[in-house]
């Protein structure tokens, strides 16, 4: 008897850590979808975070692999924010073609005057700032960077609001993040962390038609109830608003039954899903390279017991290197 494959909406089609393309002829619409699973609790487990922090680390990482993954060349995108709420800084970077890493820097008493207040929110912890996106193609090529102000709204919003500056592309991004407790093969507690997200753009044949309102500039003349929005992307852009967090990351509605939940009366068309993993890109030869470059006080001011040690902030692990081995001849 002939085996039957996966159909479109089946559970676990793709399966967690696997970005979904996806196309929906009938809004002109191109998106990518992901649930996040295994990858983001390695990612998490070795740090230790505290919850709100693993969150918005989480919620980074989506953001991070939603858009890395739309790269069509050798390089990396990074994702970093800095701040000065209690989590002055997060860095996710995406290096093509699958491998991610993350982490975070806070500062404990301020993080727990926050908790106290109740002040848990992404934009709560991160404060006033800045979010910046960098490609980075390797040697001999220019980085190119987009700046976006963190100025109290969501990750989605912020990157709803790169996508206009930097592409001038109609985007629609929608980030969640989950913690389960259930119990392991042994009947252990077990606590897991989950990720989803989603970023639809439109991309009509008809580029004038992806026009769209002017910023505001912030003076109070907002002309926005003025402007007709093409109205396919109207409707793509309410389909993906009704999105609940809980969808994105309910490991019983996989990225396929999502999608089909949303757009099968307009057609969606679903593509090879892409496997990203947890994996730095440090290396015992790069950090000898970076400490070798290091000025000769720098280096003796650092070497106890007559060696140096150095731990990787995105996968902690430590690196030792004899005092010779990286000192000047």
């Amino acid at each position: 008897m002939t085996e039957m494959a996966p159909g479109l909406g089946e559970f676990d089609f793709a399966g967690d850590d696997h970005v979904v393309p996806f196309q929906v002829e009938g809004l002109d619409v191109r998106g990518r979808a992901v649930q996040l699973g295994p990858m983001l609790d390695a990612i998490l487990e070795r740090h230790n975070y505290p919850l709100p922090v693993a969150r918005l680390v989480a919620e980074t990482v989506v953001l991070t692999v939603l858009l890395g993954t739309s790269l069509k060349f050798e390089g990396k995108l990074i994702v970093q924010t800095k701040g000065d709420g209690p989590v002055d800084l997060v860095v996710a970077d995406f290096a093509t073609p699958d491998r991610v890493r993350a982490y975070a820097r806070f500062n404990e008493e301020a993080l727990e005057e926050a908790l106290k207040d109740g002040r848990t929110q992404s934009h709560e912890l991160l404060g006033k700032g800045v979010l910046a996106f960098t490609i980075d193609q390797g040697a001999h090529t220019q980085r190119y960077q987009g700046i976006v102000a963190l100025d109290g709204a969501t990750l989605e919003e912020i990157a709803g609001v790169y996508f206009r500056q930097s592409e001038q592309i109609p985007t629609k991004v929608r980030l969640g993040v989950a913690e389960l407790l259930d119990r392991d093969e042994n009947g252990k507690p077990r606590h897991r962390w989950r990720a989803g997200g989603m970023v639809a753009q439109f991309l009509p044949d008809a580029p004038e038609r992806m026009r769209q309102p002017d910023l505001s500039g912030g003076d109070g003349d907002d002309n926005e109830d003025l402007f007709d929005e093409d109205d396919l992307w109207a409707e793509a852009k309410v389909m993906v608003e009704t999105i609940d967090a809980d969808e994105l990351t309910d490991p019983m509605v996989g990225t396929e039954r999502l999608l089909y939940r949303l757009f099968h009366e307009r057609g969606v068309r679903v593509y090879q899903p892409q496997a990203v993993y947890d994996r730095c890109s440090c290396s015992r030869e790069k950090i000898r390279s970076v400490l070798i470059g290091l000025h000769a006080d720098d280096i003796e001011s650092t070497i106890e017991d007559g060696l140096i040690k150095v731990t990787c902030e995105f996968c902690s692990t430590t690196y030792r290197f004899e005092a010779s081995e990286v000192r000047q001849q």
